[in-house]
């Protein structure tokens, strides 16, 4: 990995990384925009003929049945099915937590009331993989919120079938329906509806870059969580910090994707060596070497600076994951202004927040930890105002409401004020 001495250089490498274009491409655009067009007009149909194209599997039905489901409760070991228990019950007391907080917030007189989205679509990404975390992290919190029906769509394996435990946590989430489409033509049904997927209020869930790009497209006609992109991870390590630990969540992140970006900012040039050769000593057994490697190559930063300087990149670059390998970690998290989520300590890794801490793991992503949050209750909730006027009132807010009014120029305004003040 490259190594970067000094604030300004550091500044200056992690403002290109971050201008990286990792979505663009209007052929991308272009494509993802006709899948939306020919699902919107052809519903199933369009479906089907693009998860041959797309996914190499002829299907005759897009649904999950309950049978089938059950059926994959034999087909994952027990310890597996126990694991996703677990991992559900804390993402649902973690997001139960939250709620209470958030509807304690709006209990106040005249804050209006809180109603949960009716229906929602997550998307879970599959195809060569599966993916049973995102399912239980976009689902539980939806459920939390009280929405009244999950859907869940996620791409077909090569066998023309979704994964044992991926439909296994679909069940535990208590999603509602299970459908076998991915890719930009699973948000184009969802958004729209088709004969066998119903029209949703909102979509969640991370995806490929068809994913994201049809997302963006969507928005407005139903709501959307957020366009995530790559995973990303900043490491601030002082000279106390394990560099096997260092490499070892470098590469947690690095294996997600050749786009994904792993940078580590450090007070320690020792340090920052050590951590270079134990990254490319674990780097040589990793089944997924190839990804991490390019992920590396492309996207990965060792950067030496002070402390103070090291908080400052990070709340520059927004990152998805922030870790405080310092001694006394727990002293600078007041300092994070902008990041996804914040990892304390060595003995925490990002990938207990990908699994079982509690939070949701979807995050914003591409520097957006600036002006956007975690997937959590709060995005399965609308709120509506609530307007009562008694007497006084009216008489202490009607003329002034008049001379508002007249100020704008709108006398229907005015009049409709006036009427109620003479009839008081």
């Amino acid at each position: 990995m490259k190594i970067i001495e000094g604030f300004e250089r550091a500044k200056s490498a992690l403002s290109r990384q971050a201008s990286k274009e990792v979505f663009g491409g209007n052929d991308r655009e272009q494509a993802v925009r006709q899948i939306i067009t020919e699902v919107r007009q052809q519903g199933d149909a369009a479906l089907l003929d693009y998860t041959f194209k797309l996914d190499g599997v002829r299907l005759t039905s897009l649904e999950i049945t309950k049978e089938q489901i059950s059926r994959a409760y034999r087909e994952v070991d027990a310890e597996l099915v126990s694991a996703l228990k677990l991992a559900a019950g804390r993402i649902h007391s973690f997001h139960t937590a939250q709620k209470k907080a958030i509807w304690s917030g709006f209990s106040g007189k005249g804050l209006g009331r809180i109603r949960p989205i009716q229906r929602v679509g997550v998307y879970a990404p599959g195809g060569s993989a599966s993916y049973p975390s995102t399912v239980l992290m976009t689902a539980i919190p939806a459920r939390v919120a009280g929405v009244k029906e999950v859907i869940l769509v996620t791409p077909p394996g090569s066998s023309g079938t979704i994964p044992a435990l991926t439909l296994v946590a679909a069940d535990i989430a208590q999603v509602d329906r299970v459908f076998t489409v991915g890719g930009a033509q699973a948000i184009a049904a969802l958004a729209f509806g088709t004969e066998s997927i119903p029209a949703v209020d909102k979509i969640c869930g991370p995806g490929n870059i068809f994913v994201v790009l049809a997302k963006k497209m969507v928005y407005g006609v139903v709501g959307i969580d957020g366009l995530q992109g790559p995973s990303e991870v900043v490491i601030i390590a002082d000279e106390t910090a394990n560099p096997e630990y260092c490499a070892a969540d470098l590469l947690a992140q690095a294996e997600h994707d050749s786009l994904a970006s792993a940078i580590l900012i450090t007070t320690s040039r020792q340090l920052a060596d050590r951590v270079n050769q134990e990254v490319e000593r674990q780097l040589e057994s990793l089944p997924r070497r190839a990804i991490a490697a390019e992920s590396l190559a492309n996207r990965g930063l060792i950067v030496v600076a002070g402390v103070n300087e090291a908080i400052e990149l990070a709340n520059l670059y927004a990152p998805e994951h922030l870790c405080l390998m310092v001694d006394k970690a727990t002293s600078y998290i007041d300092r994070v202004t902008n990041a996804g989520c914040v990892v304390v300590g060595e003995k925490a890794t990002v990938v207990l927040g990908d699994y079982i801490a509690g939070p949701s793991h979807v995050l914003p992503t591409g520097g957006t930890a600036r002006f956007s949050s975690p997937l959590n209750v709060a995005d399965f909730i609308k709120l509506t105002n609530v307007i009562t006027v008694d007497d006084a009132d009216l008489k202490e807010l009607g003329g002034v409401t008049q001379a508002l009014a007249r100020a704008e120029g709108l006398e229907a305004h005015t009049r409709a004020v006036g009427k109620r003040l003479a009839a008081d």
